[in-house]
């Protein structure tokens, strides 16, 4: 199905209403599933790409700034939202996002291998770009900025989600989909840009400042953390708090880290807010 297939968004005045939302996620989701693969696989890649970009500058913040912590994640939150913006209003598709596909599977508009196959490809696609954006990123040089604090800072993010419990993992990811699911569900509802990036703006920031789970951020946040470990400047590593978190960094924590916050996404997304919009909105339809 070709992209321009896709329902048209509300050309009124006014911004869609909730029960109006609703049949447009369930439209969007059905549409989505039926994307052939090269095309949704494309998309997943540029949507991996585009939360890495979003990643990178929330790291350079980061980097910036010391004390204050709550304004600081705040205002990283803030700019970690353009990933979510380019996803949005440049077209791409995210796995986070997608979770919304439930709404059309409970009403019978895809099946659920549809449903699950679309999510498997666009799972792969994210860790495609997310990865390729980290390898850039650090071919760049980008993050041995203001002599190396944005690596410093790139390895602290790594190593601390490699170390989270599977348990607290899983918890964090289910609250931070919630979120960027009903980011993506109010974006639905705008009339035009600006509307969609205002409504993304402060769900994506409330979810990195209060250091919720993204498995796809967690994409690149992760490799890049292990390039700089194994790839970047010895003195990077040699000793420090660069060098206590490149020995933190775990392949296996990597692995945990991603299984639980995916699961915790699907549950946060799908069944925390697609499922309960399709039983207030859809069900008896």
């Amino acid at each position: 199905m070709p992209r321009n297939d896709l329902p048209e968004p509300h050309q009124g005045l006014d911004a869609l209403l909730p029960a109006e939302i609703a049949q447009r996620a369930e439209q969007l989701g059905a549409a989505k599933t039926r994307l052939d693969w090269i095309t949704l696989m494309a998309l997943a890649v540029l949507g991996g790409a585009f939360i890495g970009l979003g990643g990178m500058f929330a790291t350079t913040v980061l980097a910036g700034l010391e004390g204050a912590e709550g304004p600081v994640r705040a205002l990283a939150g803030l700019v970690f939202a353009l990933g979510l913006v380019l996803v949005v209003v440049g077209g791409a598709e995210l796995f986070t996002g997608n979770n919304l596909m439930v709404m059309a599977w409970a009403s019978g508009k895809v099946r659920l291998a549809e449903m699950l196959r679309a999510w498997a490809i666009v799972w792969t696609g994210n860790f495609v770009g997310a990865i390729g954006t980290a390898l850039l990123v650090f071919l760049a040089g980008q993050p041995l900025l203001g002599d190396g604090a944005g690596a410093v800072t790139a390895l602290k993010i790594a190593a601390a989600k490699t170390s989270l419990p599977l348990l607290r993992a899983f918890f964090l990811g289910i609250l931070c989909n919630v979120l960027v699911c009903l980011a993506v569900w109010l974006s639905y509802g705008a009339r035009g840009t600006a509307d969609k990036i205002f409504a993304i703006l402060l769900p994506v920031s409330a979810f990195v400042t209060a250091g919720f789970e993204h498995s796809v951020a967690n994409m690149y946040f992760v490799p890049l953390g292990f390039l700089l470990a194994w790839f970047g400047p010895e003195a990077l590593v040699a000793s420090g708090p660069g060098a206590e978190a490149a020995a933190a960094l775990s392949m296996v924590g990597f692995a945990r880290n991603l299984a639980a916050v995916t699961l915790g996404n699907v549950i946060g997304g799908g069944v925390l807010v697609g499922a309960v919009y399709w039983f207030i909105y859809l069900r008896r339809r």
